[in-house]
């Protein structure tokens, strides 16, 4: 074999290994695609029927609870308005469940009428530097976030200062602020927990979502209902 055909064979040799490892990277990029398709096809319909059994469960306890929340307001005499979560304990304190429903706070246009009033009123006082740092401090109150709504519980600090200063027409005006909210409600949670007596008997969180089932240990512990923020991701939504 000359050289020249020398070069000719192995030019060919290296052209049909290019040929054939395209070929193989083909063909691993189907099977890939092939696996995945397998994968979601078995996957998915078993997350969505997992989906279902938690709204399902979800449903079922809200229902049931709601049986009790009457029974509560018929042995204390009234029913709690605008308390949006109930947390109920067992007798011997080993089972702890919290129903709630997060919301987005929401004004009628009424709140405006009453924060002018609340400013003019502010402003009537500020008569030297000192009483208008303070008039500064409470507007600050009434600021609002980047969708334009007023902080429902900076408001209540506003009602509690109004009460506290005897005034009439800042309670009138703290009164209409407070007439005119509206939070709209945005999806219920449920919070889960009980007592671990392997540590000391504290309370421990029952994963309810994909997320949180395998918890790194030491995360799982569960802080008292009023230290928790409502309505985490980490609760099955609907």
């Amino acid at each position: 074999m000359s050289a020249a055909e020398r070069a000719e064979w192995e030019a060919f040799k290296a052209e049909k290994a290019k040929k054939e490892a395209a070929e193989r990277r083909k063909q691993q990029r189907e099977t890939y695609q092939q696996m995945v398709d397998d994968e979601l096809a078995t996957a998915i319909p078993e997350l969505r029927s997992l989906s279902e059994q938690i709204k399902a469960t979800k449903d079922a306890t809200f229902g049931n609870f709601a049986a009790v929340l009457d029974m509560k307001a018929d042995v204390v005499g009234f029913k709690e308005d605008g308390q949006y979560s109930h947390t109920f304990t067992n007798t011997d304190s080993t089972l702890r469940l919290t129903l709630g429903v997060n919301t987005v706070d929401g004004w009628t246009d009424m709140a405006e009428a009453g924060i002018s009033m609340v400013r003019r009123y502010l402003e009537s006082l500020a008569t030297d530097e000192k009483s208008k740092s303070l008039v500064n401090a409470v507007m600050r109150l009434l600021s609002k976030d980047r969708q334009g709504n007023l902080n429902a519980s900076k408001v209540l600090q506003l009602q509690k200062m109004a009460e506290e200063s005897n005034d009439e027409q800042f309670i009138e005006a703290v009164k209409i602020i407070r007439e005119s909210y509206q939070p709209t409600e945005t999806r219920r949670y449920i919070r889960a927990q009980y007592r671990d007596e392997s540590t000391g008997n504290a309370w421990r969180n029952i994963p309810l979502s994909i997320t949180d089932v395998d918890l790194l240990p030491g995360y799982e512990a569960a802080p008292a209902p009023d230290a928790e923020a409502e309505g985490t991701e980490a609760e099955a939504a609907e």
